[in-house]
Formats: C-alpha cells, sequence, structure tokens
C-alpha cells in the first residue's frame, strides 16, 4: 500500500536528515582527526541523500506501481510494472495529499491511478470514463456518455489465460487515443453497489444497468475488462482528492518483458 511505504519512507528521511544535520553542524566539529565516526552516524549521513532523492521522486515526479489483477486488460495485464506521473495534475503535498499547484485535471480517457474511495490505504487503477457534471449510463453492456453511445469496433476476440476464456474485443475512442475494451457478451453482470456511497442519489441502479450524474469535484472511472472490473458501477465515484497521477509507462513484466514500453 503506497500510503504505508510514503509515511515509511518520509520517517527514514526525517531520522536519517537529523543524523545528518547533526553530525554536520555539531558532531564532526568535537570529534578529532584520529576518531572513528560512530556506526550510526555513518549509516545515517550515507543513507540520507539516497532516502531523500526516492522520496522526492516518487512523490512528486513519478511513482511505480503494480498491476495486481486483470480488471484492465487488456490494456494492462496483472504483473505489469508501470510508472505513474504525478505531477500532470498537479502538485500534492506526500503523505496529506493536499494539493498545492494545480497543473492541469483528469482528461476522459485517461488511465489513473487513486486511492480507493471505499478504502483510502488501497490504490485501484481505472479509466477514466466520466467527467464531473457528465450523465453517465451503462445498459446492456453499451456505455453512453450524456445520452450518446460511445461507438466501438469489433477488433477479434481476446483470451484470458487466468480465466481460461475468450471474450470480444472493441476498440472505443473516450479521449484523443482510441483505447481496447473487453466484453462478454454472454455473461450476466449484474451491476449493484457494495456501499451506500457519497451521491449514491446521483445513480439509478436497473435491470439494465445503471445511470449516474457525476457530482462536481469527481469522476466515473471503469476498467477496461467490462465484466471483470469492479469500478465506479459499484462503488460510486473517484474524489478529485484521491488522485494519484496518470499511468504511462510499463517498465516491467517479469514473466512477459516484451510488455516493456507498451501502452494501449
Amino acid at each position: 500500500m503506497s500510503w504505508n511505504f510514503s509515511l515509511i519512507l518520509f520517517i527514514a528521511m526525517l531520522i536519517t536528515g537529523s543524523v545528518w544535520v547533526l553530525d554536520r553542524f555539531f558532531l564532526r566539529h568535537k570529534r578529532s582527526p584520529e576518531d572513528k565516526t560512530p556506526w550510526w552516524v555513518e549509516y545515517g549521513a550515507s543513507f540520507f541523500p539516497v532516502i531523500l532523492f526516492v522520496f522526492v521522486l516518487r512523490s512528486f515526479v513519478v511513482e511505480p506501481f503494480r498491476i495486481p489483477s486483470g480488471s484492465m486488460l487488456p490494456t494492462l495485464k496483472a504483473g505489469d510494472l508501470i510508472l505513474v506521473n504525478k505531477y500532470d495534475y498537479g502538485i500534492r503535498l506526500p503523505i496529506i495529499h493536499t494539493k498545492v499547484i494545480s497543473l492541469g485535471d483528469p482528461e476522459r480517457g485517461d488511465v489513473v491511478v487513486f486511492r480507493y474511495p471505499v478504502d483510502p490505504s488501497i490504490d485501484y487503477i481505472k479509466r477514466i470514463v466520466g467527467m464531473p457534471g457528465d450523465e453517465i449510463a451503462y445498459l446492456n453492456k453499451r456505455l453512453y456518455i450524456n445520452g450518446q453511445e460511445v461507438p466501438v469496433k469489433r477488433d477479434g476476440e481476446y483470451f484470458e489465460p487466468d480465466r481460461l476464456a475468450y471474450e470480444s474485443q472493441f476498440i472505443e475512442q473516450l479521449g484523443k487515443e482510441e483505447n481496447r475494451i473487453l466484453v462478454d457478451p454472454a455473461s450476466r453482470q449484474e451491476l449493484r453497489p457494495v456501499w451506500r456511497f457519497p451521491d449514491r442519489d446521483q445513480c439509478q441502479y436497473r435491470s439494465d444497468g445503471m445511470i449516474c450524474k457525476v457530482p462536481e469535484g469527481s469522476y466515473f472511472a471503469m476498467g477496461d475488462n467490462r465484466d471483470n472490473s469492479l469500478d465506479s458501477r459499484f462503488w460510486g465515484f473517484v474524489p478529485s482528492e484521491n488522485i494519484v497521477g496518470r499511468a504511462f509507462f510499463i517498465w516491467m513484466n517479469f514473466s512477459e518483458p516484451s510488455r516493456i514500453g507498451r501502452f494501449n
């Protein structure tokens, strides 16, 4: 869980930084050239620059994440190690996540990492489908935005090795670029909320799907693997303050190295 790791990294930076300051401005001047540097000073002062660099890099520039499931197939596979851009949407203070500089907002079609609204200690990754103020409908496995059906083109079939099943693959265009989605026409996915999320009254659940009005300051996110994704259809909207950053690069997949650099 990235929040716990960020906190551990922050505490480590404070401890080693304190040791470095203590040695640099006080202890060093009291030691004679013949005195050996205490081990805790040597290690603390040596690790501080490294920990500081890692903390600044993952807090404000890029952060690595591992894809844990197949909810974003075919775009991202379980085991993909990705990089997330932390500054595209603004600069946030680490740990408390308060935005201090606004540089932009998520766009429709962006793949984003965010803190799961049900449990903010867990990171989720989905695609932004609905913007603030949009009406999003998912009816009979078709996506509608503000009353207009999002056009899709059939793109063959995709084999899911974990499920040993084929699913229909489609090309969809939500934003500036096309992305692929998976839909299983034969499966029956009953949409029901998993909890009474904030602004639940903005959603209608029906036998053929659901319709939601996205509140201001929030987004509607969905997985590309539409029949195998726990997303905004079930737990509600993603508040702007929960967004961590935009996923943009696969830097490793140990079981499938050919995926390095691929996205979409």
